[in-house]
């Protein structure tokens, strides 16, 4: 049975090879996925442990620790700490957002990874986590190391003046030295700036009135870290220690090991989307491989019926048949998971060379190309995958009759439609009605469009016929009979047009959901960006940085600047009711003629310093009045009730723009003795009258400072559109692999209907068909046929995309229909692309030849 097996796919391996191909991309993608996920997550435990060769025990606030009030290690604990048994050294690590300008005035380095930390130096002035390259280290507020690959980035050498961004503010500072770092934040393109220890104790762990929301913050008074790192003596475990440790220390603390601190860093919940992402799209390619791979062995089982029923005539059995079949089938995947676990080491390495770190050491470590995970997994796939496809054509296949054997030919049994129709029906109008149902809900909409798309799958060739009807007269007109005979060969075998263009449909239902997804996340961002716009110029800042609480004085003294004042963001929660928010603002800020304009419909927004007002619908909705007293406690950034409760007058109800709602709090109730203020989130600018352009100007000009965005209405409608153009991109090149199995399909089914239609091609050409007339009916089949598969997937993405983006409250919905119509066009030239070399090779084979049907 082997050697027959072996045989039949070696004689027929120029049909396998584009099944084989599709098998091959995804099995790529699969193992690309595991062995660049496992690099990451050695690289990740790699860096972690040599960013802090100095640590065995780690003492941090229990949990995330980010949330005010919670717990956090000072100086009195890090004195006891050193003092105890085992214990060599005990330091304070302060961290925070620090960026470092470039020559040009840009930042160096993506915000997100700019960090600054704090140096602390034992014999000789040296720092064991940031060994001096060139120079020294910082000593006085007026001095920065920095790390040597972003200094040589930004062509800073030592003793020049450097410009740094940190807590909102441009400062001016000599660059004493540079060091050489193991952090995530160079792995990750960023930079690294050292302070000495009083001026990082300033910068990142202030005094109260003031707490952080950057990641990896604390709030904190002074003396306090963000956490406490201990070095174990010689013949000390970090377990021992750790344990040692764990009995000194205070409630909300707790000491983890070096161990633990390096299994975190390799399972960082970011890595585990991320591969759970590409593993989601290679799964999506093998699922479009699945239509391409159980078409070509409906249609080999089709050309090989009489070969089968030989077999049946001579004493085999079905179950021996479909052995056969199924072997064929294994033995394709086998060899495209061999060739697809090569290309996959390929995919690991591209993806490592598409996501680098643009200085500093590599977040990934050497991949491990004989990992057993991904080599296992390959050839689990690519065979139990093929085989798995192949199943139900191997099963048709076995049932051949005997019989079949002593007719020339096998004609197609003809199997009404009925019955598939009437279940393609139910299965779409079920998938729509849980589109309807699952709106906003992710998970219910991933299955309600599967459901659509099966139910899409099952009427195409009921939509092939009602589409064959309507383009006869078109198809004519263009392509004369060439045209005429395409359209019927497009429903002589309606299953197989399904098959072919099911693959089509998948690939563009994905693609269209994400267009309309992100098509309406752009314009919800855009409308979003324009009603937080109630001046003629706001302030934001860039992600992770934060803007100075002095910005908008400074801001309101420059000359063509009417009116400026900062906003902050705070939540209440209320001692009887709910969470609400409201801006904070200065109240001479929202005076008549000031900032925005205010519809006052009770009180006077002059008494706001004594009380609270809020909008006519807050008020409505909760039954308010003027003169009530709301009482309640703020909240911190993690959703906690924290500092003193605060009671507070309504003391007007008033309609206004939606960036300065639905509530307003003087400065006062939050900056008041001990009680911590919010960061400020913007700051709105009010220009002299037609001088909005030289305002925007100035106050570029005075502030210097490039994590500060200074946008008019249409910067901040076109820069919240932008920012979806990279997830885009990566999102179209993962299925971009879709479309290209997709386009295999394609051209795989043009292939295997030239070889069965050999005879009858070259009938065609003998009563007058010419080889421009093969080529054309070839190419107007392959072009019906994607752009079917293309139409019906676009109308379940669009139905998908716009269910999703509804469900979502105040989200705008936005059907791009030239984006649409470019996949429709796009999809109508993989048709023509398909059918290039199944028309070559058909006008290639001899008349006589192909009517002998010698041909195969």
């Amino acid at each position: 049975m082997l050697r027959t097996v072996l045989r039949s796919v070696f004689r027929d391996r120029h049909r396998f090879l584009l099944p084989a191909m599709a098998v091959l991309i995804g099995v790529a993608c699969v193992s690309g996925s595991l062995l660049y996920t496992q690099s990451l997550a050695r690289g990740a435990a790699r860096l972690q442990h040599a960013s802090r060769p100095d640590v065995s025990v780690e003492v941090r606030p229990h949990g995330s620790g980010t949330a005010e009030g919670t717990a956090a290690p000072d100086e009195a604990l890090r004195h006891r700490l050193s003092a105890l048994s085992g214990v060599t050294a005990a330091r304070g690590t302060l961290r925070g957002r620090a960026f470092l300008v470039g020559r040009d005035g840009t930042l160096v380095g993506p915000p997100s990874a700019a960090t600054g930390v704090n140096f602390v130096p034992r014999g000789h002035g040296r720092d064991p986590r940031y060994p001096m390259t060139r120079g020294r280290g910082p000593h006085g507020p007026g001095e920065v190391a920095v790390d040597r690959w972003s200094a040589r980035r930004a062509g800073y050498r030592v003793g020049d003046r450097v410009r740094v961004v940190v807590a909102g503010e441009v400062r001016s500072a000599r660059l004493t030295g540079t060091f050489t770092v193991y952090d995530p934040a160079t792995a990750g393109g960023g930079t690294v700036l050292a302070f000495d220890e009083p001026t990082a104790r300033a910068l990142f762990a202030p005094a109260p009135g003031r707490y952080a929301s950057a990641p990896g913050r604390y709030a904190s008074a002074p003396g306090r870290y963000a956490s406490v790192t201990l070095t174990a003596a010689p013949g000390t475990s970090a377990s021992a220690l750790a344990e040692r440790v764990t009995r000194a220390l205070p409630r909300g603390l707790e000491a983890v090991t070096r161990a633990r601190l390096d299994a975190e860093a390799a399972e960082a919940p970011d890595r585990r989307k991320l591969g759970t992402l590409l593993l989601l799209f290679a799964g999506i390619a093998l699922f479009v491989s699945a239509f391409l791979v159980s078409n070509t062995f409906t249609m080999l089982s089709t050309v090989r019926a009489r070969e089968l029923a030989l077999l049946r005539a001579v004493g085999a059995s079905r179950r021996r048949v479909l052995g056969t079949v199924l072997a064929e089938a294994a033995v394709v995947g086998a060899a495209a998971a061999v060739a697809g676990y090569a290309l996959g080491v390929g995919v690991a390495t591209l993806l490592a060379d598409l996501f680098p770190a643009a200085a500093g050491p590599a977040s990934t470590a050497p991949l491990d190309v004989l990992s057993p995970l991904p080599l296992l997994t390959a050839l689990c796939v690519g065979v139990g995958f093929t085989a798995a496809a192949a199943y139900l054509p191997a099963l048709r296949a076995s049932a051949v009759a005997p019989v079949a054997a002593l007719r020339t030919s096998v004609p197609d049994p003809t199997v009404s439609l009925r019955r598939r129709n009437r279940i393609g029906s139910a299965v779409t109008a079920a998938g729509a009605l849980l589109l309807i149902a699952g709106q906003g809900e992710l998970g219910a909409l991933c299955v309600a469009t599967s459901v659509l798309l099966a139910g899409l799958i099952l009427l195409t060739p009921q939509a092939a016929r009602a589409a064959t009807r309507v383009l006869r007269a078109p198809a004519r007109r263009l392509a004369g009979m060439s045209g005429t005979l395409a359209l019927a060969n497009v429903c002589r075998n309606p299953r197989r047009t399904a098959a072919t263009a099911g693959a089509l449909t998948v690939c563009l239902a994905l693609v269209s959901a994400v267009t309309v997804g992100l098509s309406s996340l752009s314009a919800t961002a855009g409308r979003e960006a324009e009603a937080a716009m109630p001046t003629d110029l706001r302030i934001t800042a860039v992600d992770f940085a934060e803007i100075n609480a002095r910005t908008a004085a400074k801001v309101a003294r420059l000359p063509h600047v009417a009116a400026a004042g900062s906003v902050r963001e705070v939540g209440l929660r209320l001692r009887e009711g709910p969470d609400v928010w409201a801006a904070v603002v200065d109240p001479e800020a929202v005076g008549p003629g000031r900032l925005a304009d205010f519809t006052v419909h009770t009180g006077d927004l002059a008494d706001l310093p004594r009380g609270i007002a809020v909008t006519r619908d807050l008020a409505a909705e909760h039954g308010w009045r003027l003169g009530d007293r709301l009482t309640g406690r703020r909240l911190s950034d993690a959703g906690a009730p924290v500092g003193p409760a605060l009671e507070r007058e309504i003391v007007a109800v008033y309609d206004g723009p939606e960036a300065l709602g639905p509530a307003l709090l003087p400065e006062s109730a939050v900056t008041g003795k001990g009680a911590p203020s919010g960061e400020v989130t913007s700051v709105l600018v009010r220009a002299e009258a037609g001088r909005t352009a030289a305002a925007k100007e100035e106050i570029r000009r005075a502030l210097r400072n490039p994590a500060l965005l200074v946008e008019d209405r249409v910067d901040a409608v076109r820069n919240a559109g932008q920012g979806f153009g990279a997830l885009r991109s990566v999102l179209y090149a993962m299925l971009s692999v879709t479309a290209v199995v997709a386009a295999l399909g394609v051209a795989n089914t043009m292939s295997m209907a030239v070889f069965e239609r050999t005879r009858e091609i070259g009938l065609l050409r003998v009563v007058g068909l010419d080889r421009a007339g093969v080529r054309s009916l070839l190419r107007v089949e392959s072009v019906v046929v994607s752009a079917l598969g293309a139409g019906l997937g676009i109308l379940a993405g669009v139905a998908a995309g716009v269910a999703a983006v509804a469900g979502q409250s105040g989200a705008v919905v936005s059907v791009p229909w030239m984006s649409l119509s470019a996949l429709l066009v796009g999809a109508g030239v993989v048709g023509v692309l398909a059918a290039l070399g199944p028309g070559t090779r058909a006008v290639a084979v001899p008349v006589t030849r192909a009517i002998a049907g010698e041909v195969g």
